[in-house]
């Protein structure tokens, strides 16, 4: 199962493509989305879409994850973080893809076993988890770790859905 990774920001949105074949992982592609500082907000959001858009259709994934945010100490920044991370749940929800999200120490403990991992430790394990791996930037490493995150979580999170679903048509 094809696999995208997001992880959310204004400035950058990372991205990554996993192929998951049971315990298999193997890389597809990875890379960030940057917007342009100088412009609106609405254009910045603009061309966060179109860039994962574009992901989208490249790859073609079959599910896609984001990695959840917490509050900043900055209300200004927390809100625009916010809004980025509302394109990158849109985006994958419009192509028809269910999206996951994912808590960062989850995603933490599930690619190095500890939930409070420092990011040089996650970025080493995205590289041993996903050997030949050419990791374009550390906001592309995130996104590999959230997709790493829902491989180990898809299936789980699909029988849950199919459980549910059925359990709301039992007579």
């Amino acid at each position: 199962m094809r696999l995208l990774g997001l992880d959310p920001g204004l400035r950058h949105t990372g991205w990554g493509i996993i192929e998951a074949e049971g315990n298999t992982l193997r890389h597809l592609a990875n890379g960030a989305i940057s917007s342009d500082g100088d412009l609106s907000l609405s254009e910045r959001l603009v061309q966060l879409y179109d860039g994962i858009s574009k992901v989208i259709l490249d790859w073609q994934p079959a599910e896609a994850a984001v990695e959840e945010t917490f509050v900043n100490k900055n209300p200004v920044s927390t809100l625009k973080l916010g809004q980025a991370r509302g394109i990158s749940l849109l985006v994958p929800s419009l192509n028809g893809l269910p999206v996951e999200e994912y808590a960062p120490n989850k995603i933490k403990k599930s690619v190095v076993g500890a939930g409070h991992a420092g990011k040089e430790q996650i970025h080493a394990m995205v590289g041993m988890l996903l050997p030949g791996c050419n990791i374009a930037n550390e906001h592309a490493a995130d996104a590999l770790a959230v997709a790493i995150c829902h491989a180990h979580y898809a299936s789980s999170n699909r029988n849950l859905r199919k459980a549910t679903m059925m359990a709301g048509r039992a007579p």
